[in-house]
């Protein structure tokens, strides 16, 4: 730069001694003043403009040096250097003004970096999807979160194309449009079921966003909205959530009607009086036989909301499976022997103990040998055994199983993998006849997976049923 610019000012310079100069050498040449101080003259006058000339030029270089190092550090969003004389001319309160305004841009260029990496990592951090609409409803940024949602390539640059482009189901695309085309611009949202990629329920919120200058403004027109931002909330587990406690509602209500319907009724009827002292009996045993149903009923709801909350912690000890299985025997012997039933117990020799819960473990093989002595008719069998589980079964790791056949009706296909739900039974009317509750393989389940094992389910119609529940060798 101080190349082309010197040359350039002494050319000035030059120029402009060239009138006096010229009108020096008319008066020498008039003979008014001698060639002699003529020549000196414009010598001197040529130093001394040069001399001054090549200052200016040095100082007006080294200026626009610094001007340029404060627009390349800008450039690279970097703060410019403060090495500046102490001169007080006008140009040097400019540059130390410059440089000011220069600090503060950076400032607040470094300011809304760090603002864009947090906003970055907020919505990397939503668990919510995140999508954010230009004024013409085209992407301008979206999250993993709605990737996943919309099942949409993770790589994908989906930037500039349409909303109703990443989900095709016609019910977001009308929210989407009526929110968009609502000249009031307030936050709107709704829950709608889409089934596009994948049935889900969702929160739809969509809120406007202003230009900072149109916040005061009196009117909040169309045009003030410089884009909008959709949040997705997924519903779909909370409603099934909902769909299952009314479900559980609705089977309780039923569950607890039958047996408190038969109480008021024959108490009722006692209540008015009853002449045959026979009948009278029957009603009384009717009324104590529902009210311990009510009573196993409510039990069996306590022990499984203790044990989904976790208000039951187990206390592990070494255990014997022979022992766990004949002592749970030993309580069921009267009453297979009461309904004609063959109760046959077996244990393999040797088995390691096993790290469990005495009392959850009794209630375990209790239930299993209950429900298998309930649906056995008279004259069939039932055979409980422990053995070693082989290291190949169970994921490799070493347990022991215990096992409960029986010799009864056997379950459809179909219905097994919904036994262990809550008071889901495959013949309601015969399950309520013997006073089960239908919560007897929801505990079963829950304790099985308290203590890290396994609960295994096969049956063939008119063959049988053979539940298999495994404990791991060590302590979960």
């Amino acid at each position: 730069m101080g190349k082309l610019f010197t040359p350039r000012l002494l050319a000035v310079v030059a120029l402009s001694l060239a009138p006096p100069a010229a009108a020096l050498v008319v008066l020498g040449a008039a003979g008014s003043i001698s060639f002699v101080w003529v020549t000196l003259v414009i010598v001197l006058g040529l130093v001394a403009g040069s001399l001054v000339a090549t200052s200016v030029a040095r100082v007006s270089v080294l200026r626009a040096e610094r001007l340029d190092a404060v627009a390349q550090a800008l450039a690279h969003r970097q703060p410019p250097s403060h090495l500046l004389p102490a001169e007080r001319d006008l140009m040097s309160r400019v540059e130390h003004r410059l440089l000011e305004a220069a600090d503060a841009i950076t400032a607040e260029v470094h300011m809304l970096d760090e603002q864009r990496d947090e906003f970055e990592a907020i919505l990397r951090s939503m668990t919510e999807a995140v999508v954010v609409t230009g004024r013409r409803g085209g992407v301008v940024l979206l999250n993993g979160a709605a990737r996943q949602m919309f099942e949409l390539a993770p790589a994908a640059n989906y930037g500039g194309r349409d909303l109703v482009e990443l989900c095709r189901d016609p019910r977001l695309q009308e929210f989407v449009a009526r929110a968009t085309s609502s000249g009031g611009g307030e936050v709107m949202s709704s829950e709608i079921l889409i089934q596009n990629p994948a049935e889900r329920y969702l929160q739809v919120t969509a809120a406007p966003v202003r230009h900072p200058d149109g916040a005061g403004a009196a009117n909040h027109s169309a045009e003030m909205n410089a884009a909008w931002v959709f949040v997705f909330h997924d519903l779909t587990q909370l409603k099934s959530y909902e769909t299952v406690r009314a479900d559980f509602i609705a089977s309780l209500t039923h569950e607890l009607r039958t047996p408190l319907s038969a109480v008021c009724g024959y108490a009722e009827t006692l209540a008015q009086g009853v002449d045959d002292p026979e009948t009278g009996r029957r009603f009384l045993g009717i009324i104590e036989r529902q009210s311990r149903r009510l009573s196993r009923l409510i039990d069996d709801l306590i022990s499984l909301s203790d044990l989904e909350r976790g208000l039951t912690p187990l206390k592990f000890e070494p255990l014997e499976p022979r022992r766990v299985l004949e002592e749970a025997a030993e309580l069921m012997r009267e009453q297979a022997r009461r309904a004609g039933i063959t109760l046959e117990v077996k244990s393999a020799p040797d088995l390691q103990a096993i790290p469990a819960d005495h009392d959850r473990m009794q209630q375990v093989m209790l239930n299993l040998l209950d429900n298998a002595l309930k649906y056995t008719p008279r004259g069939g069998k039932v055979a409980a055994e422990t053995r070693a589980a082989g290291i190949a079964v169970n994921g490799g790791k070493p347990g022991v199983e215990f096992v409960v056949a029986d010799t009864g009706e056997g379950i459809p296909a179909a219905d097994i993998p919904r036994l262990t739900e809550r008071f889901y039974r495959v013949d309601r009317a015969r399950s309520r006849e013997l006073g089960g509750t239908g919560l007897g393989l929801a505990i079963v389940k829950h304790i099985v997976q308290l203590h890290q094992g396994k609960l295994r389910i096969e049956s063939r119609l008119r063959e049988g049923t053979t539940v298999t529940v495994w404990f791991p060798a060590t302590r979960p």
